[in-house]
């Protein structure tokens, strides 16, 4: 079965949910078989609060731009029906994490991981793990994988998510392409992809890489090399061998 993904980001009054501050901004992106299908949901929120200027700061969103904007309550059940039966992947997932489940909480509706079924993936964490003592923000990141974020001044929370998009692409597969149609070649390789994950321990025969997809990995460690301005890692290993 395809697997069913939200790029989530939030932003919102201040840093803690378990003191008073409240979600502001709302944004999910679909991603199914590792693709944006071009189905989002983009919510502004009244807070009922004053927002700190701190975050102000960081987002750009003022009290006065969400005066005509509904409250959590108004929004909620959009936002669980789209993250229903989902995969999510954060960056700091237990921020935006913590918000969501106080928010459905003040309406007594379920966690977040009970209206999505699945654990979420928390990209800081995985960032961590591959890149052990650099920087985990999501600029730095950018920054290593070379994804353009020229489009992003402050930090809203729909540009973060198709930055984080490509961010976690980036590291977990070395996709960089978000084109949202894909060919029905392109989705019977995604699904032997899935396949060999869920049999991995199996013996299966290795085949060479034929020229143009040689090509295509040099493309790609070049890249890599451009990230760290100098010799990436993969190559410095590789010529030791």
């Amino acid at each position: 079965m395809a697997v069913r993904q939200i790029v989530l980001d939030t932003e919102t009054t201040g840093l803690y949910a378990n003191q008073g501050d409240r979600l502001i901004e709302f944004a999910g992106l679909e991603m199914i078989d590792r693709r944006l299908t071009g189905k989002y949901l983009h919510e502004y929120v009244h807070p009922e609060r004053d927002i700190a200027p701190e975050a102000i700061a960081v987002h750009g969103i003022t009290l006065d731009d969400l005066a005509d904007k509904p409250k959590f309550a108004g929004v909620a059940q959009r936002i669980a029906d789209f993250l229903q039966d989902s995969e999510l992947i954060i960056h700091n997932a237990a921020f935006d994490i913590g918000f969501l489940n106080m928010e459905f909480a003040r309406l007594g509706m379920p966690e977040t991981e009970h209206i999505t079924g699945h654990k979420s993936i928390d990209t800081v964490a995985m960032a961590r793990r591959l890149y052990p003592g650099q920087k985990v923000n999501l600029d730095a990141l950018c920054n290593r994988l070379g994804v353009d974020k020229t489009k992003r001044v402050l930090h809203g929370a729909l540009i973060d998510c198709e930055l984080l998009a490509e961010v976690y692409l980036g590291m977990t597969r070395g996709q960089f392409s978000l084109d949202v149609k894909a060919t029905d070649e392109e989705a019977l390789h995604l699904q032997a992809a899935h396949q060999f994950e869920r049999q991995a321990g199996m013996r299966f025969k290795v085949i060479d890489a034929d020229e143009q997809e040689q090509a295509a990995h040099a493309a790609y460690v070049a890249v890599l090399d451009k990230s760290v301005g100098g010799e990436s890692l993969y190559r410095q290993q590789m010529q030791d061998i």
